[in-house]
């Protein structure tokens, strides 16, 4: 469906979930770079093509990437 063709209420969903998809994005990579490598569960190289994997992968490494602080 083209951009003209969705109704107001459809734009406004769409614009929301990629403003979500975004922000999740940028905080798992903002993450990763700063976050020390041994609290990165796995390789910090094999997260970084994982968290652009729409939309699970920064969920994923949100979620299951990062090793807790105790």
């Amino acid at each position: 469906m083209r951009w003209d063709e969705m109704s107001q209420k459809q734009r406004s969903w769409l614009l929301v979930l990629a403003s979500a998809e975004f922000a999740a994005t940028t905080a798992a990579a903002v993450d990763l770079w700063f976050r020390p490598r041994a609290d990165v569960r796995g390789r910090k190289g094999l997260w970084w093509p994982v968290i652009f994997v729409q939309p699970v992968g920064p969920l994923a490494y949100l979620l299951w990437g990062r090793r807790r602080r105790s």
